[in-house]
């Protein structure tokens, strides 16, 4: 029987192809030393509880606490969830993000003191406190938490909620374990006639088959796990949405929309009319469906058969130093100091680049004020896809990299609504720099139907999952319940 080619184990990868967390800490001992230090200083919150109203230097002090005991948890934190995302399965780190969640979670019943004694504070004191030089370097902070006035509880109250910080992630590491680390998929041959393991990365090779017949086994295989799953996979969507909920209610939100949406003061309008108007342009993405099916002549076109290139016959496969390569040659724009810093990055370090078994799907970009802007990838070097995903997380951790280097650690932090720019920006130059490379009009139609399914995955897919979440939250305000069927 010829030898099916399967995921490594995490103790397998060399170590060029995995990030270095030493920006972070040395080692497991380190950070264990770290986070026992750490976790000693979480009583330190009690000195100032009830002092807040009373001096502005309390009130300041009171906040510089707050933000150092945040900024070194940040760093610990971090650790735990990369060093959980190489491989899910390990009980050793899954231990160990679970330690820093529990702290973490004790930290905020310490801390939940501090809005509602900042918000009883008057008006009029408020104005004085801010326009105090001591206060100056959280100026922006405070206005920002005036904004949650009437969504902040009594003290007690507070407090119960942030007991609940453990309990409230119980659905999304539920579902992480059983997609990352449970799940398996079994084998499959590819268009060589090779028996190739189906994993996450490798379902994205397939789907980008030429051969027909691959791309509709594979996307068979693959979903009949989650299938299997079903009723499982609903019940923690569904407390995911429940918890949404409670948390809008507790906190006298009109919905768990309002309430997601005030933090960035994005208006309810303008998540309406994102998906009014990609409606009204649905016709445009079926009349390209319909072309995509009478040029790869199809009969009738299924979901397996939207992510191989039109002209399948142009995928070219571009090795891990070559996509590096490519990348830093389509950001030039952006100027050496930047090209610098990602290469050196790129090549040392920042990027875990294979998949692995049990490591987390997809791709991220992931760091600390005080660590290096870490990416991971499951880099599969046929689908050029993934050549545009590093791209893509390049510009997140740029953008971080930049932003922790001109910022203080309270605002380095980018809000939601615009965390998407530097990633998509970088996308659209390295399509620009392969199109001006192109040699052929068959180059370029690859590349433009290239860009017309990143416009499908980016503006009608994105707006198809938020209205997804908007009707399924809205059911259950309702209070529908939240089953495979009502899904």
């Amino acid at each position: 029987m010829a030898k099916v080619k399967q995921l490594c184990g995490r103790s397998e990868v060399k170590k060029s192809d995995c990030w270095d967390l030493s920006s972070l800490f040395e080692s497991d001992d380190a950070w264990e030393a770290a986070f026992t230090k750490w976790e000693k200083q979480i009583g330190g919150y009690a000195r100032f509880q009830g002092t807040l109203a009373a001096d502005v230097k309390n009130l300041a002090a009171c906040l510089k606490f707050d933000e150092d005991l945040d900024r070194h948890g940040e760093r610990l934190g971090t650790y735990a969830f990369l060093k959980t995302a190489e491989d899910s399965a390990n009980s050793t780190y899954q231990r160990m993000q679970g330690r820093f969640i529990n702290a973490v979670s004790r930290a905020g019943q310490e801390a939940s003191f501090i809005r509602p004694e900042i918000l009883a504070i008057p008006q009029a004191k408020i104005k004085t406190y801010l326009a105090d030089r001591r206060i100056a370097p959280y100026r922006l902070l405070l206005e920002r938490l005036l904004r949650y006035r009437s969504h902040t509880l009594s003290r007690k109250e507070e407090k119960l909620l942030a007991m609940q910080t453990e309990m409230a992630q119980t659905a999304g590491h539920s579902f992480h374990q059983l997609n990352d680390a449970d799940l398996r998929f079994g084998t499959i041959r590819n268009e060589r006639g090779e028996a190739v393991e189906l994993s996450h990365a490798t379902f994205s090779t397939m789907l980008h088959c030429p051969k027909r017949s691959v791309r509709k086994t594979a996307f068979y295989q693959y979903y009949q796990q989650f299938a299997a799953h079903e009723n499982t996979l609903a019940a923690m969507l569904g407390g995911s949405i429940q918890r949404d909920i409670y948390y809008a209610r507790a906190r006298n939100h009109a919905s768990s929309l309002s309430a997601a949406l005030l933090p960035d003061q994005v208006p309810e309008s303008v998540y309406a009319n994102l998906i009014a108007s990609v409606r009204r342009h649905l016709p445009a993405l079926h009349r390209y469906y319909d072309v995509r099916r009478r040029k790869m002549r199809l009969k009738d076109i299924h979901m397996y058969d939207t992510y191989v290139p039109i002209l399948s016959g142009l995928q070219t496969r571009r090795a891990w130093d070559e996509a590096v390569r490519l990348v830093l040659a389509a950001l030039e724009p952006l100027g050496g100091d930047y090209l610098a810093t990602l290469e050196k990055g790129l090549g040392g370090g920042w990027c875990d680049r294979y998949e692995n078994r049990g490591k987390q799907s997809g791709a991220f970009s992931a760091g600390s004020y005080d660590g290096w802007p870490y990416i991971l990838m499951n880099y599969q070097p046929d689908v050029l896809d993934h050549v545009f995903t590093l791209a893509h997380e390049a510009g997140h951790s740029m953008h971080s990299h930049y932003s922790a280097a001109r910022q203080p650690y309270t605002y380095y932090n980018y809000v939601i609504f615009v965390a998407e720019v530097a990633s998509t920006l970088n996308e659209e130059l390295l399509a620009k720099h392969l199109m001006a490379q192109a040699k052929s009009d068959e180059e370029r139609a690859f590349l433009i139907n290239r860009q017309i399914d990143a416009c499908r995955g980016t503006i009608f897919r994105q707006t198809m999952f938020a209205e997804f979440e908007k009707t399924a939250h809205e059911m259950a305000e309702q209070n529908e319940p939240l089953t495979v069927e009502a899904f």
